[in-house]
């Protein structure tokens, strides 16, 4: 389980094509307790650490310095969300499991991408940010406003929700340090819905 709360981006090192889907190696700075067979969110996506080490371990020019770890996408990851997209110097969000004794500062997010929205607007207010996105088919339900939603990874609360679309605000912290600042209107972004709602809807099935 994860909070959304993004400890750090990391950038994309290397990308490896194989018959059964994609590997991507990533590296960070400050992951002193990789290991494998961990969680680990990629830009809300959860994923499994399969390596791991400091950069003079990768081989080859790597100058960034840091760690790194790779990770398995199968072919079901790469065809539901957009890391099959992603290219050598890529930025993502990425967030390491969160421990038992853990302070929760976000909300529960698993990691389970439900779908991908896309980028419908940014707008400078002040010192914040509004960002609009477009509300994928079949999510509209699982979203209210002031509702809890995840967005690559971040969580964030919806600040208004309209006909096919809805905004988050964002703070200069979660801007400058997250992939946010680097979205253009038209880039897709990981969508995570509250699992609370799938619950709710769930239960109430049996009501309808």
């Amino acid at each position: 389980m994860f909070t959304g709360i993004v400890e750090d981006t990391g950038t994309v090192r290397e990308r490896t094509e194989t018959d059964d889907g994609l590997r991507l190696r990533i590296g960070v700075d400050g992951f002193d307790d990789l290991h494998h067979g961990q969680s680990i969110s990629v830009s809300g996506v959860c994923l499994t650490v399969e390596e791991y080490g400091e950069s003079s371990d990768a081989g080859g020019d790597d100058s960034d310095g840091g760690d790194w770890f790779s990770v398995f996408l199968a072919s079901e990851t790469v065809a539901k969300t957009y890391l099959g997209r992603v290219e050598e110097g890529d930025a993502v969000n990425v967030e390491r499991a969160m421990p038992a004794d853990g302070r929760f500062d976000g909300h529960v997010v698993q990691g389970h991408v439900d779908t991908v929205a896309e980028v419908r607007g940014i707008e400078r207010v002040g010192e914040d940010w509004r960002f609009t996105f477009a509300i994928p088919e079949g999510h509209a339900e699982y979203l209210v406003d002031k509702g809890s939603v995840t967005l690559d990874g971040i969580s964030l609360t919806v600040a208004e929700k309209r006909d096919g679309e809805f905004d988050v605000a964002i703070i200069p912290t979660t801007y400058d340090l997250t992939t946010l600042s680097e979205k253009s209107v038209g880039d897709p972004v990981h969508l995570e819905v509250d699992v609370i709602a799938k619950y709710v809807e769930n239960m109430l099935d049996g009501y309808a």
